[in-house]
């Protein structure tokens, strides 16, 4: 039921509009009244009416500067203006500020109301748009967080230029301006679950952080697996910092609260432009490489680190830290990490074993040996050969220096990571053609989703997000929307169905809506494709 609020200055014309029209059994509330604007904005304000029928000339705001008000502060609230002749000069300026019909006095009551019939058609009609425009944006989001992700990617390897990142940026509604920025890398996991399972804990959590996340100075980025990538912005240092520190005080206080959620945060150091934003994102890489040396919750400042780097000195091997030489923590990024961070794990892990220790012969022969032997079982455990690994020659000269020995670790690491990306394709290879097959048995089914299907497979949705990309080369929404086209053109080039019965079978109730949707990706309604023509007009 639309709801009606009438402004008018002259009580015996307010009373008639009121009382002589009977607005419920016509399918209105007549919500409130007012004298003059000024009492009336307020009241609008609080009701929100649908209508808003008001008298141009009255005392203290008159119908024009309510008007503005209104569409101001509530656009999609219709107006009436009520005018006698001698004012009809108001009507131009009425038209500009987006009032819907202006009417001469005197009007009886039945001239009005079917003037508010017509106005409700059209807010019916306008209502149903903006449903079926914000129905698609929410569908589409899986697709708007991938281009998110792609802005993250271009704006830290630095392979578009400035204009181009803007361009991105603005179409996504990202703010990119500021004079400092900050990369902040951070992984929120239970220890309590598996990598693959969907945890409620941090599903709470993921839903809180929402809350803190929307500062101005802060642009978040899901890296899935990964966790997540904060860009902090100001317009200086003293600014950036107190964002920073901000925002990770409440998070701290935020995951203390639950005893089994680790965090792990890598600081990058601040720059002042955004090209440099590569430099910031290498330096946080560093420090969140460390998540695989610790168990405990950790905040690594790439720039704290720095000032306690080691300086050159002979090597003693009293100064070699032995719990670095722990191999679960190579284990745990063998079993976890990513390629991408293969360089930066592999030179802090060294790093963190003591001043010099790499210099020494002896010692570094021992620990790239551990290395190897530590890889070559890792890919036993996951029945791989280690023929695919690069051998470990120490008469080749991978030995000799610090410089070739830690990167004969690096390859070692990054192939055995490749090999398990390529087991771990096969088995998820599996999961994708069961979500395939599942999609296949119940696409006619509107209430088919994300949530439903990673439920299905026992995968967070995150994960199989990512996954189903990963194999696919599509979004889960993308690939579900194409699936459907594609048995709408079927149904509409061989059947004689109309478009509403063809919207049922291929999981849209409303008619609308695939009609929508059907022109958005095809590029003609579906009279137009059915006729095999570009014309006007819908079925």
């Amino acid at each position: 039921m639309l709801k009606v609020f009438l402004v008018e200055d002259e009580f015996v014309m307010r009373e008639g509009i009121k009382n002589n029209i009977d607005w419920n059994s016509h399918g209105y509330e007549f919500c409130g009244e007012a004298s003059d604007g000024e009492l009336a904005f307020p009241m609008i304000q609080k009701l929100n009416p649908d209508i808003v029928i008001t008298d141009i000339k009255m005392p203290f705001m008159d119908g024009l500067e309510l008007s503005r008000l209104i569409k101001k502060e509530l656009p999609f609230t219709e107006i009436i203006i009520l005018s006698g002749y001698e004012e009809f000069e108001y009507a131009k300026e009425a038209i500009k500020i987006g009032v819907s019909q202006y009417l001469t006095k005197p009007i009886n009551g039945e001239e009005l109301l079917r003037e508010v019939d017509l106005l409700s058609e059209k807010i019916s009609e306008k209502r149903k748009e903006r449903e079926i425009r914000e129905k698609y944006v929410r569908e589409m989001e899986e697709n708007f967080l991938g281009e998110r992700k792609n802005l993250f990617q271009y704006l830290v390897t630095g392979s578009k230029s400035m204009s181009e990142l803007l361009e991105i940026s603005d179409k996504l509604s990202i703010d990119l301006s500021a004079i400092w920025y900050r990369v902040v890398l951070v992984k929120i996991q239970s220890m309590n679950h598996a990598r693959d399972e969907y945890s409620n804990s941090l599903v709470q959590i993921e839903q809180k952080l929402k809350a803190i996340d929307e500062d101005k100075g802060l642009l978040v980025f899901d890296r899935n697996l990964e966790g997540q990538a904060l860009i902090f912005k100001a317009d200086s240092r003293e600014e950036l910092d107190k964002i920073q520190n901000d925002y990770l005080g409440k998070m701290r206080d935020l995951l203390g609260d639950y005893k089994q959620i680790r965090y792990f945060v890598g600081i990058g150091m601040p720059v002042n432009r955004l090209s440099e934003l590569p430099s910031s994102f290498e330096q946080a890489s560093h420090a969140f490489a460390h998540r695989y040396l610790v168990k405990e919750s950790c905040i690594w400042n790439y720039e704290e680190m720095e000032q306690n780097i080691y300086h050159d000195e002979e090597f003693n091997i009293s100064n070699v830290n032995p719990k670095q030489l722990d191999r679960s923590k190579l284990r745990e990024f063998l079993k976890f990490g990513d390629r991408e961070e293969v360089i930066y794990f592999v030179e802090e892990y060294f790093k963190d074993l003591g001043p010099n220790a790499m210099k020494s012969n002896m010692f570094r022969q021992y620990i790239i040996l551990d290395a190897y032997f530590c890889v070559v079982d890792f890919l036993d455990s996951l029945q791989l050969q280690k023929d695919e690994l690069e051998p470990l020659d120490i008469t080749s000269g991978i030995l000799q220096s610090e410089e070739t020995a830690i990167k004969y670790v690096i390859r070692i690491i990054e192939k055995a990571l490749e090999l398990r990306e390529k087991t771990a394709s096969n088995r998820y290879g599996g999961i994708v053609d069961e979500v395939k097959k599942y999609i296949d048995k119940n696409y006619a089914d509107e209430d088919l989703s994300l949530n439903v299907l990673a439920s299905h497979v026992n995968f967070s949705p995150n994960h199989l997000s990512m996954v189903f990309s990963q194999q696919t080369g599509k979004t889960f929404i993308k690939y579900l929307t194409d699936f459907r086209m594609s048995k709408a053109k079927e149904l509409l080039r061989c059947t004689g169905k109309r478009s509403s019965e063809i919207s049922l079978e291929v999981g849209y109730k409303d008619p609308h809506y695939f009609s929508y949707l059907f022109k958005k990706t095809q590029g003609m309604t579906p009279t137009q494709y059915r006729g095999g023509k570009s014309q006007e007009g819908e079925e």
